[in-house]
């Protein structure tokens, strides 16, 4: 068989990347498309070092590998694949091939994110002891792809590999409680996320890492994690939901740290951010907030302020506004309805409370709601002899819920 005419490497390399034209190639470099033309002739031109680099950057590949013959010296692009491989290796992710191996076409980008997108859909109704190991196992394909990605495709799957990170992170530190784990995979998010381009999925990763010394007491490091989220927010554009997210996220911090008043400035300043609004759509993976899921903060704020009567009306509304969706966001309520119950007196109304936890809990299991129930327990002790709290206890140490705490 006949070898194609012209340079078939870069016409190769080029709509694997996702460059399905050489008008699109051209307007990336910001060249004209004539000189694509030439460049996939056959006696093409060697690129200027300045396009040159661009070119190698968004194809993964040097320049001999694309079909040109350098006048000598390194290759374009050594310089930037010798750091990215540096990057990469310290943290575990794939960097750029330094020769030509066979590329993923666009197909590779969609259907890796179509994965993606599902696990985040899960998350909500599969056990997280679950849906770990497979979250994991579909960022290790993600790593194995990226080498072999150049351009827009690459710039796809690195996004949708940071986003899977991210929900690992998730698991990690909130249904698994492993903090130290956490970290790093929240780490390899944030550099999954450079490597896309994509600050505003970096401010997503970043205010993550500042619940760890948040939930820990660690406030100074904390706040320094929200100021470099708000930085690559930012750099957006960032829509009024994110925003406003970040505030809350920095609210449960300072909550944490014992600061519940600046806590609920924070939230407040939220609430109007939300209700101004903006013209910038939020991306498809902020899907863990909403109007109702900011007041869900307050109220677990006002709680802990003290402020018993705002609480149990904020959280009540709440719980009745949340959807079907919302089941693990409901044993959170629940549980902090209960402790409201608890402070105010009310053991026989905490008890009622805790038990519709535990039920939601045996449908959809959340670490975090049974911390609130188990907050609730101790803060009953003064009444363990009532009935209401043996029968709580009979609940929260029955068979199935106690090999299921014990199993997650």
């Amino acid at each position: 068989m006949a070898r194609p005419a012209g340079n078939f490497r870069l016409k190769a390399a080029r709509v694997a990347a996702g460059y399905y034209s050489q008008q699109a190639l051209a307007e990336a470099l910001g060249v004209g498309v004539r000189q694509v033309r030439r460049w996939e002739s056959e006696q093409p031109p060697v690129p200027q070092p300045e396009v040159a680099q661009a070119l190698t950057r968004l194809l993964g590949q040097d320049l001999e590998a694309l079909g040109f013959t350098p006048t000598g010296g390194r290759p374009a692009g050594h310089a930037r694949r010798t750091v990215l491989a540096a990057t990469a290796a310290a943290i575990g992710l794939a960097a750029v091939p330094t020769q030509a191996i066979a590329m993923q076409p666009a197909t590779a980008a969609e259907d890796f994110e179509a994965v993606t997108r599902s696990h985040r859909r899960l998350y909500w109704t599969v056990a997280p002891a679950t849906l770990h190991p497979a979250a994991i196992a579909h960022a290790t394909l993600g790593c194995a792809l990226l080498p072999e990605a150049a351009g827009q495709t690459r710039q796809r799957i690195a996004a949708a590999l940071a986003e899977t990170w991210l929900l690992a992170g998730r698991i990690e530190f909130f249904d698994l409680r492993d903090p130290d784990q956490a970290a790093h995979t929240l780490l390899r998010a944030l550099q999954a996320a450079g490597e896309a381009d994509d600050p505003l999925l970096g401010a997503g990763v970043l205010a993550h890492t500042a619940f760890i010394p948040g939930w820990d007491g660690r406030r100074e490091e904390a706040v320094e994690r929200m100021v470099a989220a708000r930085t690559y927010a930012r750099r957006g554009p960032a829509s009024a939901e994110l925003l406003a997210w970040l505030d809350a996220v920095e609210a449960e911090c300072e909550t944490r740290c014992g600061n519940p008043r600046t806590a609920l400035h924070l939230i407040g300043h939220a609430e109007d951010v939300l209700a101004q609004g903006s013209d910038h759509v939020s991306p498809e993976w902020l899907d863990w907030f909403s109007p109702v899921r900011l007041a869900a903060f307050k109220g677990n704020t006002q709680l802990r302020a003290g402020h018993l009567p705002q609480a149990r009306t904020t959280l009540l509304q709440v719980l009745d506004e949340l959807g079907p969706q919302d089941e693990k966001q409901a044993t959170v309520i629940l549980g902090d309805l209960a402790a409201v119950e608890a402070a105010a007196g009310n053991p026989e109304a905490a008890c009622g409370y805790a038990v519709r936890a535990l039920d939601q809990l045996e449908r959809t299991w959340y670490a975090m709601g049974m911390d609130r129930v188990r907050e609730v327990r101790r803060a009953l002790a003064p009444h363990q002899h009532e009935q209401c709290v043996r029968d709580l206890d009979d609940r929260l140490y029955g068979w199935s819920t106690t090999v299921s705490a014990l199993a997650r």
